[in-house]
């Protein structure tokens, strides 16, 4: 009787279509995620683990932080000491690996993802050691205030949002002063100190609205008929100067073209985020926000940028390896077993350096490509610095721009910023989603998001707008949404409903 049981073993052939990435592809990927500052540590680290990659100079001709000249001969001789001295540890560096092939050495990785050099070196943060918000308390120091006052403006300086600008109502801070902080103060109080506070540098900081913004900037420029103008253009034409509208305003106000250039060129300088220029907060325990990117917008609209290298050196192949190399392969027929152990490992420590080279050249090409597709899509907004200028953008616009993949233009953009003449971004800040009206015209949710928070900002609190009111006077902006699409913005905003912003 057969046994129904019985197991048999088969030998299968099949083809799989499976993606495998190199150790090369890794490594390229984990360099071009890395900002400047974490791409120093991580080369100084290669360099310490590696012998035979080392930088051709301290600081490279192209170095964007740094310019070092030297005219003199001491310098001269300096230079010709350490080019010496850094051969020589390098050479010694070789003679030591070298005899230790075939104990230690011979499981060396190519390439190590992390080590604790960084972690042991002493944090060393350059630049301002203030905060935006020390900056201010710094400016309240050299004020003759009463204690209630002094009380008032610091905490009108801590309800400032990122832009600098104050968007708490005042009966609400009347409330908060009371409730939280046993401070009993009229809303007239707390409006004189605030024009206190708007006195404060920079210009525009501790506004309640951008139209307040931009007076309080124009109002510090020195008396003449170009700053009546635009005074007028704020005060009242705000709806066409934030639409773009130059041609009503020019006619309007029966201004020539020069004049309408000079004045539009003018009103393009103010700041609508006052606070961005006072920077990120430094310290030992907080990381100083180093830009990737320095981007430049010239008066006659010109868009450049570069990369900041900081302090990344130029990278080279150390030329006693390739020199070793070159010696014992002319030599390859009479070489004994400890030889040939040396070839193999001054093999793959050259190539492990020329890999990590050509990684760092990549990061660079990738870094440059994408930022460039991002300044021509967003071409406006580095003009005017006004994010309402910010088009719908996703990462498949800019991989498609560039020729990259999508999860290249991802690495690209996370933890990376970018330094215009409107402030410091990330490049996460650039990118924004599409909203198709029925028409099919396409409007970016930031440009609406915009337009929402100033209808807020802007209604009267004791009668505060419903979200269907909220949708009417956005139709009539230009923002055909629906209703639900005006309250999920609303929520993302963090702004409350109708009833609870009385």
């Amino acid at each position: 009787m057969k046994n129904e049981n019985t197991q048999i073993q088969e030998q299968l052939q099949q083809q799989k279509l499976g993606q495998t990435f190199s150790q090369q592809q890794l490594l390229q990927s984990s360099l071009i995620e890395l900002p400047v500052a974490q791409l120093v540590d991580r080369i100084n680290t290669e360099m310490n683990d590696n012998p035979a990659l080392e930088s051709e100079s301290p600081y490279d001709d192209n170095d964007s932080t740094q310019d070092v000249d030297y005219n003199n001969d001491d310098a001269d001789a300096q230079d010709d000491f350490e080019t010496v001295t850094e051969r020589e540890e390098r050479q010694s560096a070789l003679d030591e690996a070298l005899s230790g092939i075939g104990r230690d050495d011979e499981d060396l990785p190519v390439y190590q993802s992390g080590s604790s050099y960084s972690e042991e070196r002493e944090e060393i943060v350059y630049g301002e050691t203030e905060s935006f918000y020390d900056q201010l308390k710094e400016q309240v120091g050299e004020m003759d205030l009463t204690p209630k006052q002094r009380d008032i403006i610091e905490y009108l300086i801590g309800s400032l949002d990122d832009d600098g600008l104050l968007r708490k109502d005042l009966s609400i801070v009347c409330d908060e002063l009371a409730i939280y902080h046993n401070i009993d103060a009229t809303e007239k109080e707390i409006e004189r100190v605030l024009l206190m506070l708007q006195a404060f540098d920079p210009a525009g900081i501790g506004a309640r609205s951008l139209q307040e913004c931009l007076l309080l900037q124009i109002e510090r420029r020195d008396p003449s008929k170009l700053r009546d103008l635009m005074e007028r253009v704020v005060n009242n034409y705000f709806e066409a100067f934030t639409r773009k509208h130059w041609d009503k305003i020019q006619s309007d106000l029966g201004l020539n073209d020069v004049q309408a250039e000079t004045l539009f060129h003018e009103l393009r300088k103010l700041n609508p985020r006052p606070g961005a220029s006072l920077g990120e907060v430094v310290g030992r325990s907080m990381q100083q926000i180093t830009p990737d990117f320095i981007v430049d917008t010239l008066d006659d609209g010109t868009i450049t940028f570069t990369l900041n290298n900081g302090e990344v050196p130029e990278l080279k192949v150390s030329q006693s390896f390739v020199d070793s190399m070159k010696e014992y392969q002319q030599n390859k027929d009479n070489l004994s077993k400890q030889t040939k152990e040396a070839l193999l490992y001054i093999k793959k420590k050259v190539d492990a350096a020329q890999g990590f080279i050509e990684a760092v050249k990549v990061r660079r090409h990738t870094l440059t490509i994408t930022m460039r597709a991002i300044i021509q899509l967003q071409r406006q907004f580095f003009l005017d610095g006004d994010e309402a200028s910010l088009r719908p953008m996703i990462l498949k616009d800019v991989a498609e721009k560039a020729g990259l993949d999508i999860s290249t233009v991802s690495r690209v953009s996370n933890s990376k910023y970018a330094q215009t003449r409107w402030g410091t971004f990330p490049l996460r800040h650039f990118f924004s989603d599409g909203y198709v009206t029925e028409s099919g015209e396409e409007l970016s949710t930031r440009q609406i998001k915009a337009a929402l928070r100033d209808l807020v900002d802007a209604e009267d609190k004791r009668k505060p707008l419903s979200d269907d009111q909220l949708k009417d006077q956005l139709a009539e902006k230009g923002f055909p949404i629906a209703r639900r699409t005006v309250a999920k913005y609303r929520e993302q905003l963090g702004i409350p409903i109708a009833r609870l912003r009385k």
